[in-house]
């Protein structure tokens, strides 16, 4: 091996980059500590980043469409007023949605203490149709011995320890929230500044990479960066078209079938449906259990209903709509669904299936080109032939 600067250079990155590690892994409560610290103080940007990202992808076909041959200052109010028509356009869909969601619950609420009374009524007739098994009832009473005072004492002691700590944590349950909010202010106002000057920002960025990276993985990071973005812009919107198309669906159904609570159900599916594969199942059970308070045979053939409109959705929507659009096997769809969900939760689910998409997508293209530079021919890896041929 030919020693020079770069060799030396080489190595000397090795050498201390091991011994990081190594410290790393014997200070592990020191590292995570650091790390939350870290994330606690720059939340707020990256609250603001996902802010952004979120809102850039309907403000940038407003924008396309906006006053598309606008020059001079109007060109400059064009970015500002595509910002503030997303904001409105957000608020109204949020508005909308509070306007058929809370009037239904309450519906449902006040349908569901309607029946009530008659509910105990039916228990009391239960209750007493079992007046013939009380005296059997009696006697097995008589054999347990239960020290009511000493179990009295215990649940006071129990209720005394809980009330402490619900006061002691209050402060820091109000603490939690006030921080929140103020975080989520925060990252709102920082995702305005991204969104009017992203241009700007992204060839300052690009300024960076070129300047402290060598040009080659400069050009590599930004084509990852670039397919990434893409991915989860296809994903955002395409998640979306499929939760209003699927909620449609069970709204014009259900008016159809003459099913309570039509429009309501219908937006709660599209709003779950959000979340993939597993959010439309959500909203099922909480479309059942409000069907099943007016009608339980109801409520089982909506369950029918459900079932068979899912399969629609997941045979011709999802894989055109959604599929599609971030290029990932249904297989390993439901693979990152599975693994964001168990480690992160329904942010998982959500992060998972883009970001598993850029990671197929560059993993495909780097075997495609190790299976070229070994020339390997291409009837060693593709499909073999059907029996007989």
């Amino acid at each position: 091996m030919e020693w020079n600067k770069n060799t030396v250079r080489d190595l000397l990155v090795v050498v201390f980059g091991g011994i990081a590690f190594y410290w790393a892994l014997e200070n592990l409560g020191q590292v995570s500590g650091a790390l939350n610290w870290v994330l606690g103080v720059i939340s707020p940007l990256l609250v603001g980043g996902v802010i952004a990202f979120i809102l850039n992808v309907p403000m940038r076909a407003i924008e396309r469409h906006l006053i598309p041959r606008a020059r001079g200052k109007a060109e400059r109010l064009r970015r500002p007023l595509a910002l503030i028509l997303t904001l409105v356009a957000l608020a109204g869909v949020l508005a909308l949605a509070s306007r058929v969601i809370v009037p239904g619950i309450q519906d449902a609420a006040a349908s569901i203490s309607q029946q009530i009374p008659g509910a105990i009524r039916r228990l009391q007739e239960q209750l007493n149709s079992l007046s013939t098994y009380l005296p059997m009832l009696q006697d097995w009473a008589k054999e347990l011995s239960v020290d009511w005072q000493d179990l009295a004492q215990k649940a006071a002691a129990l209720a005394k320890d809980w009330g402490g700590a619900l006061l002691s944590s209050g402060g820091g349950l109000l603490g939690n929230v006030v921080s929140g909010v103020s975080t989520f202010v925060i990252g709102l106002i920082f995702a305005f500044y991204l969104l009017l000057q992203k241009e700007r920002l992204s060839r300052q960025s690009r300024m960076v990479f070129y300047a402290f990276l060598p040009v080659g993985w400069a050009d590599r990071l930004l084509e990852i960066l670039h397919l990434a973005n893409r991915t989860f812009s296809s994903f955002l919107s395409g998640q979306c078209l499929e939760a209003c198309i699927l909620g449609t669906l069970f709204v014009i159904t259900m008016t159809l079938f003459r099913f309570p609570y039509a429009l309501l159900v219908g937006v709660l599916i599209a709003l779950t449906a959000l979340i993939p594969i597993v959010g439309a199942f959500i909203g099922c059970g909480v479309g059942a259990l409000l069907i099943a308070v007016t009608d339980p045979w109801k409520a089982l053939w909506f369950v029918v209903l459900f079932l068979i409109l899912q399969q629609v959705e997941g045979n011709l929507i999802y894989p055109h709509v959604v599929g599609s659009s971030v290029g990932l096997p249904s297989i390993w769809v439901l693979a990152a669904v599975t693994l964001g969900g168990s480690l992160f939760g329904i942010t998982g689910i959500l992060l998972f299936i883009p970001l598993c998409s850029v990671i197929y997508t560059l993993f495909r293209e780097f075997t495609r080109s190790r299976v070229r530079e070994k020339n390997v021919p291409p009837e060693k890896w593709r499909d073999p032939p059907p029996p007989g041929k």
